[in-house]
């Protein structure tokens, strides 16, 4: 099961186009919405975080989430756990800082649902 949803992640990476226009999160990262929650995504040096919001906007706790990155940066990809940091953020240590262009799929599962969201560094 694990492979099949690595593979998924992978597909869901290539599809991340850039034609796609992306939004700034107030905390000066990349905004996405996945299944009405939207998820923001800051990278800096080797840190990404992703700040969950409920339908409503309101932060979503994460506390006792698993999560996972998968990161396609320079021809490489790299899978990253995330984990919960107080209040509504998941975050994960990069071997390297991302490059421009970096694709990331954030992926986790929320009330016996699934999110997933794309994102490419700008």
């Amino acid at each position: 099961m694990f492979r099949s949803t690595l593979i998924a992640l992978a597909a869901g990476l290539a599809l991340a186009g850039s034609a796609q226009a992306q939004k700034a999160g107030p905390n000066g990262g990349i905004l996405a919405t996945a299944d009405g929650h939207p998820i923001e995504f800051v990278s800096k040096d080797r840190e990404i975080v992703f700040f969950l919001s409920d339908e409503d906007g309101k932060p979503l706790l994460t506390a006792g989430l698993t999560a996972r990155a998968i990161v396609q940066d320079a021809g490489k990809t790299s899978n990253v756990t995330l984990a919960p940091a107080t209040p509504n953020k998941l975050v994960g240590t990069l071997a390297a800082p991302l490059g421009k262009g970096a694709k990331v799929v954030m992926s986790t599962k929320v009330h016996d649902h699934s999110l997933q969201a794309r994102f490419e560094k700008n």
